[in-house]
């Protein structure tokens, strides 16, 4: 076995390892209780004072995250979990800013109905509101734009106004002259 074999079968068994012991260990502050008939971990993180979601086994099937710390949830946080059946996240303070977008758009392809029972704690005019009702601009997603946007809107609309207004300033003055003109005309061409 050469030098370049050696390295990749070490990978090979390494990365093997490293799946193994990711499938099978329980977060530290969890109860995990295998599912024999699903084959899978059932992870019961609930009521643990938790402020993030723990790294979690790869072949968790339930989770149970509800009344902990938990103000938002990473991005990426249940993106390895692709077996998992269930899970509960309610009663946890979320913080429903730009930062939630990852669990809302998770859970909306999740489970519709667990969507719903998540609860805004945080900001003040979202309080209680479940985060399935939230729109963009209710999680601070467009207010990053908007004075940008509306100041770009504002000195466009007060050119355009300028314009107008000096538009309509030339054409009374033109219509004016024209009728200085017109009787100009007139008396000149009355008088010979």
């Amino acid at each position: 076995m050469n030098k370049a074999e050696f390295i990749t079968a070490a990978g090979f068994a390494l990365s093997l390892l490293f799946h193994v012991i990711q499938t099978e260990v329980c977060p530290p502050p969890c109860n995990c209780k295998p599912l024999e008939e699903m084959k899978g971990l059932q992870i019961d993180c609930s009521s643990r004072k938790l402020k993030e979601v723990p790294a979690l086994p790869i072949n968790t099937k339930r989770l149970y995250l509800q009344n902990n710390s938990l103000t938002t949830v990473s991005p990426g946080a249940f993106d390895s979990v692709l077996s998992l059946e269930e899970i509960k996240v309610s009663d946890n303070p979320w913080n429903c800013d730009r930062h939630i977008l990852y669990l809302k758009l998770w859970m909306e392809d999740f489970s519709e109905s667990s969507l719903a029972n998540i609860r805004c704690a945080t900001p003040a005019p979202v309080r209680m509101k479940p985060l399935k009702q939230l729109t963009g601009n209710e999680l601070g997603i467009c207010k990053r734009l908007l004075p940008i946007r509306s100041l770009q809107f504002f000195w466009r609309d007060l050119v355009l106004i300028g314009a107008a207004i000096f538009t309509l300033i030339l054409l009374g003055w033109a219509l004016k002259s024209s009728k200085k003109l017109v009787c100009q005309i007139k008396l000149t061409h009355g008088s010979t």
